[in-house]
């Protein structure tokens, strides 16, 4: 019963045309033209897949995005034109690379003062030495100085998991 209803959709899907191919995109332009207008569309962001250019995009809306370019470029706008038609219908968001002005340099500025930071931790890191090193020189002069190897402290003793150590050594 169920494979006859779905045999039954699809027939009727395919007979209505809900399950036909969409419609190619617009004609190309000529070859230098549709260079332009590849390389406009990899400056907007597709309004459905949010991380791919309208170019990279398999979306509808990303088609009629990159027509929408190829038609600005027939109608000879120029690239700045085409851009602000866009920024001016979606916003600025539709820009792949925002302009590097007012609150975007957090944007573009962020990456680099993090790496800054980090390599500036490393750097103290690295100046210190490693902790056992930071604790020997930071010690005071009243406490006794570390057990040379070979000589063990009580505490040393008393440890359950230094002492197997000590036995699988030994072996």
């Amino acid at each position: 019963m169920t494979a006859a209803l779905l045999s039954l959709t699809l027939a009727f899907g395919l007979i209505t045309g809900q399950f036909a191919p969409q419609q190619g995109a617009s004609e190309p332009l000529a070859p230098e033209l549709e260079v332009r207008v590849q390389k406009l569309g990899k400056t907007l962001r597709c309004a459905v897949c949010q991380g791919l250019s309208v170019s990279d995009s398999p979306s509808s809306m990303a088609r009629a995005q990159l027509d929408m370019v190829r038609e600005l470029v027939s109608e000879g706008k120029s690239d700045q034109e085409v851009i602000e038609f866009f920024v001016s219908r979606y916003g600025e968001w539709v820009l792949l690379e925002p302009k590097a002005e007012g609150f975007n340099w957090f944007v573009w500025l962020g990456p680099v003062a993090l790496l800054m930071v980090g390599g500036f931790v490393i750097w103290r890191q690295v100046q210190q030495g490693p902790p056992e090193q930071v604790a020997a020189t930071t010690a005071t002069p009243a406490t006794p100085s570390a057990p040379t190897p070979g000589t063990s402290t009580a505490a040393d003793d008393a440890d359950p998991y230094l002492q197997a150590v000590r036995r699988e050594l030994e072996r």
